[in-house]
């Protein structure tokens, strides 16, 4: 039997679960992962937090996570405080919480494709409808088109990645000003790759815009896939909100233990994003000067074209131990920048494929 044959929601029949590729070869640049492991000394300091709390696990954490939450808006600034930060596990949770606050069946979540899938996916996932409006060809929101969009469809949710996965492209604040002006609901700004850009961050936004929303993780700055660390900022009244859908204890003390110690060394952690910005720009200059089509970026990944088909490519890069992402945009492929004997590999072998 498969879930066709239950009585699965009809929304759901047809739909295929987010996966990217787990495949274990000599160097993995497709899921944008930090390829900087965190330091021994970190590494230690974050065992004996976890260790302190290991003796109480027989009770429930702390509901509100409230020291993690402080730490949060000590490491963000711009004047925040705990009531305005919210964690949850993943950034992925901390969407779903908002749609189910704020969306849900009989409202609708808007969004400017290419972008990240998983904004869709979760609002299928909480019976949100879901319109998309396309980006323009330098993959950048199109203003115009976009409050048009909004003015028509009338979103409950606006979804704005920046910067942009999977092209990495960052949107300027005064665009998701406009963007907050047009929209009758919320607007979600996910920033998952802030750390690595060069542009401001939409947090400079948030006072006076109760409806706004910036979302963060710590999984790729902070080195932390592993411990699905997600969070935050908004309204205070954002916040609120989110009580009334988040599952009780929904973050673990020992989630709490190892956020936390890593926020504790956040300058040695962030000093990577040096090194990983730097790989980044060396790929961008490297197929630019082979003539390929390359996206301008701000996170920690590049989307390069010109491929033809891009799927014999992903498979010959596969064939000689480099796993890059096809995120299906004909022609095109992503590459996270890694350590420099992996940028040094990927280019080999990319050069073997294409020629």
């Amino acid at each position: 039997m498969t879930f066709a044959d239950l009585p699965l929601r009809a929304d759901l029949l047809g739909q295929t679960p987010y996966g990217a590729p787990q495949i274990d070869v000599p160097v993995r640049l497709n899921t944008n992962e930090n390829p900087y492991p965190v330091s021994s000394s970190v590494a230690r300091d974050i065992s004996a937090a976890v260790a302190d709390v290991v003796t109480s696990l027989n009770r429930y954490p702390d509901r509100e996570a409230q020291a993690l939450r402080a730490d949060l808006a000590d490491y963000l600034g711009h004047g925040l405080d705990a009531e305005q930060i919210w964690a949850a596990n993943g950034s992925n949770e901390v969407l779903q919480q908002l749609l189910q606050a704020f969306g849900g069946p009989g409202r609708l979540a808007l969004g400017f494709d290419p972008s990240y899938s998983m904004h869709r996916l979760i609002s299928v996932g909480t019976g949100t409808a879901w319109v998309s409006c396309r980006r323009g060809d330098d993959f950048s929101v199109d203003v115009s088109a976009a409050r048009a969009a909004i003015e028509r469809r009338r979103p409950d949710i606006v979804f704005v990645c920046s910067p942009n996965n999977p092209t990495g492209t960052a949107t300027d604040l005064g665009v998701i000003a406009e963007l907050y002006d047009a929209t009758p609901g919320m607007v979600v700004v996910d920033e998952a790759y802030q750390e690595f850009a060069t542009r401001p961050s939409a947090l400079e936004l948030l006072a006076q815009r109760p409806r706004l929303v910036v979302t963060r993780t710590m999984s790729k700055a902070f080195a932390l896939a592993g411990a699905r660390v997600g969070y935050l900022a908004a309204d205070r009244g954002v916040v609120d909100a989110l009580h009334l859908v988040r599952l009780p204890y929904h973050l673990s003390a020992v989630t709490q233990a190892v956020a936390g110690a890593a926020l504790r060394h956040r300058d040695e952690l962030l000093a990577s994003c040096g090194d990983v910005i730097d790989q980044r720009d060396r790929i961008v200059a490297r197929l630019r000067a082979r003539g390929m089509p390359v996206c301008d970026s701000d996170a920690n990944f590049v989307l390069f074209g010109g491929l033809g088909d891009q799927a014999a490519v992903w498979q010959g890069l596969l064939d000689r131990g480099v796993l890059v992402r096809d995120v299906g945009l004909p022609g095109w492929l992503r590459v996270t920048a890694g350590t420099d004997a992996e940028v040094g590999r990927f280019l080999t072998a990319l050069e073997e494929v294409t020629g």
